[in-house]
């Protein structure tokens, strides 16, 4: 076609009418592409996102999962990710007062909750008070937000003696779960919105247990000028994707 044009109508007629055809056949353009990092908590419910944003529309998300610690760093050190799902606003804050992202391209987007988990036996308080869970798979308080929250359930029910279980750390949560699936560990703290990815039994820790692990999401500083970045950035704050968000476990966050 291409050919056709330039040979019938001369370069100059043949270039505007390939513009004019781009400009009225949004198929024959090309669709922007981002990259979302997300902390690993949230990686399955990103994907169901995901593909209901793309279904709507012609732009592409890519992700890249992790601890919400180590993606900081990576942003810090120049990642090319246009959004981040942190799950904590302590990273959020530290890249809005870093210059990273701006702070009216910050928004809350999930409130997570955490389980006790067990592989042999009904999870319970009184089994949480007991000290009798010799081993206990949390994620790394140093960067998960969510093994954080753990540290503070276990301060709750009084298990920083000798009482304490032991604590086998994954990097993310997503690394903790896996040591569950596979029967390494029989007992962890976890989020809820993980804990039907296999079997096992839940006791969901109460909220008053431990302090709230609120999730905030940034449109970072190279996301601003990427179509397909501020696009999603808005689907986010949609009833279709608090829908989703909320179906996963998670309570819905407000401003």
């Amino acid at each position: 076609m291409i050919a056709f044009l330039f040979r019938v109508y001369g370069v100059t007629t043949a270039i505007r009418t390939l513009c004019l055809l781009i400009f009225l056949s949004p198929s024959l353009a090309r669709a922007e592409s981002a990259t979302v990092a997300v902390a690993a908590n949230f990686a399955t419910t990103l994907e169901r996102l995901i593909h209901y944003f793309e279904q709507a529309g012609d732009h592409d998300i890519r992700i890249v999962q992790g601890s919400t610690g180590k993606l900081y760093t990576q942003i810090h050190h120049g990642a090319p990710f246009d959004i981040f799902l942190a799950a904590d606003t302590d990273r959020p804050d530290r890249l809005v007062a870093d210059g990273l992202a701006m702070p009216e391209n910050r928004i809350p987007y999930a409130i997570g909750r955490l389980v006790l988990w067990s592989g042999t036996e009904t999870p319970s308080e009184a089994l949480l008070r007991s000290g009798t869970i010799r081993r206990l798979a949390i994620a790394n308080p140093e960067l998960a937000p969510y093994g954080a929250a753990a540290k503070e359930v276990l301060a709750e029910y009084g298990l920083t003696d000798e009482r304490a279980p032991a604590l086998v750390m994954g990097e993310n949560v997503a690394q903790t779960v896996a040591m569950l699936a596979t029967g390494n560990v029989d007992h962890g703290l976890i989020p809820l919105s993980m804990a039907s990815a296999f079997g096992g039994e839940v006791w969901t820790v109460p909220d008053t247990a431990h302090a709230p692990v609120r999730q905030d999401a940034v449109l970072l500083k190279r996301g601003r000028d990427n179509p397909a970045a501020r696009a999603f950035f808005a689907f986010l704050q949609s009833d279709a994707a608090r829908a989703i968000i909320t179906a996963d476990g998670y309570r819905e966050a407000t401003p």
